[in-house]
């Protein structure tokens, strides 16, 4: 016989989930919500390995408690939670499974996956295994209250903003001004001449692929491979401790807060990507760490017959954001890494999970959404969305609505084709230049987070180096990754000395890059992208801890031009608000011929060249006028500039000499094949 989904009571505890020195130090209070457990323990961890367990005592809303006296911050705990073993009913209680606490503020490195991890043996997934996983996991750890980072002088309207998505790891791992014990950890990431780094290319904001306490899959494992990208949450609280230059019982927090820290006091926000979509665990045949041993249907979304995981993440499970406990837990840790830890917005994972009901129905009106929008904890927090999941209707880009910013695939889709030269005219590049207003509608072109490139797929340089993938190193046979990369190799595939095709790469990697910064929405940079940093055609490196993920930073006179380029256009759009489509009122699209577009040069399908017109406004701080063209056809084009104004030559992304530095109004132009160029009037 199955079950029913459970109705489970809301925690009503407001902020004492976890565990929490005493004000008077004199002990620490454990709560955790277990609302369908018998009993639970927290067992206290001692340096020789030896445990003490003591029971909680269970409220009326789920939650269990108990106040230990003389344990202080560095003690490492963990739960038992005893309750009826029955998979019909969402039901996989086993005392047996040691157990993260959900609120950990830190949490010990390490899983032995040759270990007893699972709640039951290799023979029978819906068995209980009475092996105690004690010594193949691992703990948490109970931190002491320190005072919350240095402040951000002014978050920016997300207008305003450049986000540039990187990995702590990384980003450092061989930066050569970075002391070596530093490197790939949060240390590294606050280091003076990374600091120096940001500051110098423009960017406004850093975005952290997932920084929460997370594990490897076990399939990785045996392959000898890890999960670097880090979308495998076990902790939504803990920083990951191997980001830790010194040590796993507490002092990563310390740190942490240090590197916002100095990331702030030179403006630069924080951004989290954070992944409240699943869990490390997997489906029921996965590993036992934390959730599923402390309520498998109380945490996790669950097919009908409350045996298996209803995977809308592609991951094994989905977190069951519908159930109160795990509501509760999501916004109050998204509180702690705001009120806390000082974090200035969040990018979340496959978001429309989270949007899901009860029933897995999309939800876009109510519900989690809503929730977030209208916390006032939030309020002023960057909060974007990856508007998707795999499950059905999980698509959901554009419907997110204010305060969101989403993640546009289109515009990367678009742009991509459009200098590769599979695109059907110039509509769809007008459409993601001035912000997507056909998917976004009236919410601002600030609703477009703009990308050519991400961590999931190929790097900037890969897209003008290969037209396939090259996963082996993956060890899944070159599989893994999407086919749908649309990239063109200029020709010859994979590295060349070839003079033309190098050439020919950097032309069309400048246009990628100018195409994203000169584009109303919010541009988002891949660490690296601006000065060549190649994956070798992996398209799929999330299991690559090694130098194929790594930035290397021996590419940086090899690729001057494009980081030349990218930090002029940051810094004009800086100074600009014309140019990222802050308070714009009146822009045009322009022909060839000196005149705006005629609806005969929309319709046509073979045109690969595009000028926008763009003036601010009196009500504006800059009334400066520019006219950008976008040309992706191979051969040189003439263009006639409007007869109102001298024309200045501002930026291009061809080569010296091919532009004279102004023109007179109405003057003839050849813009040659695969160029922006952009000019301003006066």
């Amino acid at each position: 016989m199955t079950g029913a989904r459970p109705d489970l009571p809301a925690p009503t505890s407001p902020n004492h989930l976890g565990a929490h020195v005493l004000p008077d130090g004199s002990g620490v209070r454990f709560e955790l919500w277990a609302p369908r457990a018998s009993r639970v323990e927290v067992a206290l961890v001692a340096e020789d390995r030896t445990q003490r367990n003591v029971d909680l005592t269970a409220r009326e809303d789920g939650v269990w408690s108990v106040t230990v006296p003389g344990v202080a911050a560095e003690q490492r705990y963990g739960f038992r939670v005893h309750g009826e073993w029955d998979p019909d009913h969402g039901m996989r209680f086993n005392p047996a499974k040691l157990l993260l606490d959900p609120y950990a503020r830190a949490v010990t490195a390490g899983v032995d996956y040759a270990g007893p991890i699972r709640d039951h043996p290799d023979d029978d997934d819906f068995l209980p295994d009475p092996t105690d996983s004690f010594a193949a996991v691992p703990l948490s750890v109970v931190v002491d209250p320190t005072p919350p980072p240095t402040p951000i002088d002014r978050r920016r309207p997300m207008a305003d903003s450049v986000i540039y998505e990187l990995h702590v790891k990384g980003f450092t791992r061989q930066h050569p001004a970075v002391p070596e014990h530093l490197r790939g950890t949060y240390a590294g990431l606050a280091y003076p001449a990374v600091i120096d780094w940001f500051r110098s290319l423009g960017v406004t904001a850093v975005e952290l692929l997932p920084i929460h306490q997370f594990v490897s899959e076990p399939f990785l494992i045996r392959r000898g491979l890890s999960n670097y990208w880090g979308y495998n949450t076990m902790g939504f609280f803990a920083p990951h401790s191997a980001y830790g230059s010194v040590g796993t019982l507490g002092s990563q927090v310390s740190e942490f807060k240090e590197m916002v820290s100095a990331l702030h006091e030179a403006g630069i926000e924080v951004i989290l990507d954070v992944v409240y979509n699943h869990t490390g665990e997997g489906n029921h045949e996965g590993p036992t760490l934390a959730f599923r041993g402390i309520d498998h249907a109380g945490y996790y979304r669950l097919t009908e017959d409350q045996r298996n995981d209803y995977d809308v993440t592609g991951t094994g499970n989905s977190v069951d954001s519908s159930q109160p406990g795990v509501a509760k837990l999501i916004s109050d840790s998204l509180h702690y890494w705001v009120e806390e830890m000082g974090i200035d917005g969040f990018r979340f994972d496959l978001a429309t999970t989270l949007l899901r009901d009860r029933d897995h129905a999309v939800r876009t009106e109510d519900g989690f959404l809503a929730g977030i929008a209208d916390d006032p904890a939030l309020a002023g927090v960057k909060l974007i969305a990856e508007p998707w999941d795999v499950g059905p209707y999980g698509y959901q880009v554009g419907a997110f609505g204010e305060p969101w910013s989403e993640w546009n695939d289109k515009f990367r889709g678009t742009v991509r084709d459009y200098w590769r030269g599979e695109i059907h005219g110039v509509r769809d590049l007008a459409e993601s230049l001035a912000g997507s207003p056909q998917t976004f509608g009236d919410r601002g072109a600030d609703a477009s987070i703009n990308f050519v490139t991400a961590h999931d797929g190929m790097t900037l340089r890969d897209l003008v180096s290969y037209n396939g993938k090259y996963n082996l190193a993956n060890g899944e046979d070159n599989r893994d990754g999407s086919d749908d990369n649309r990239s063109w190799n200029c020709g010859v595939e994979g590295e060349t000395d070839d003079p033309d095709v190098v050439a020919l790469r950097h032309r069309q990697a400048r246009n990628l890059m100018a195409t994203l910064l000169l584009a109303d929405g919010v541009p988002m940079i891949t660490a690296g992208d601006e000065f060549g940093r190649t994956q070798q055609g992996n398209n799929n490196a999330y299991c690559q801890d090694s130098p194929i993920s790594w930035v290397h930073w021996t590419t940086l006179d090899e690729w001057s031009d494009l980081l030349e380029l990218t930090r002029g256009l940051l810094a004009l759009r800086a100074e600009h608000p014309v140019l990222r489509g802050v308070d714009r009122r009146e822009f045009s699209w322009w022909s060839e011929t000196g005149q705006p577009m005629t609806e005969a040069q929309w319709d046509d399908g073979g045109r690969r060249l595009l000028g926008r017109l763009a003036t601010g406004t009196a009500t504006d701080t800059d009334t400066s006028t520019f006219l950008t063209w976008f040309h992706s056809g191979p051969d040189p084009v003439t263009v006639t500039l409007p007869d109102s104004d001298h024309w200045q030559v501002l930026t291009h992304t061809g080569i010296a000499d091919e532009f004279a530095e102004t023109y007179e109004p109405g003057a003839s132009v050849v813009v040659p094949g695969r160029t922006v160029l952009v000019l301003r009037a006066g």
